[in-house]
């Protein structure tokens, strides 16, 4: 299975969007765009990551434009599997 395909699986799990994930592309806007991500849902999204994606990530790589779009979160992720 691809990152994004992951990433999109992960997210639609932790912000329960019923499915709406599958029509999301790697353009599609997330933080600010999607009601249901908002601080304390991207912590959630962060854990769910890293328990299922067996990847780590620090509290000083988390910004904003890793969150802006389904390309930038499926990129960073892709930058932290072993």
């Amino acid at each position: 299975m691809d990152t994004q395909k992951q990433v999109l699986r992960i997210l639609d799990e932790v912000l329960s969007l019923d499915g709406r994930s599958a029509s999301f592309t790697r353009d599609t806007a997330l933080l600010g765009a999607i009601p249901e991500l908002d601080s304390m849902a991207v912590v959630s999204l962060i854990t769910a990551l890293e328990e299922q994606l067996g990847i780590s990530v620090e509290d000083d790589e988390i910004e904003g434009a890793t969150f802006a779009t389904v390309g930038a979160l499926s990129d960073f992720v892709q930058a932290r599997l072993p």
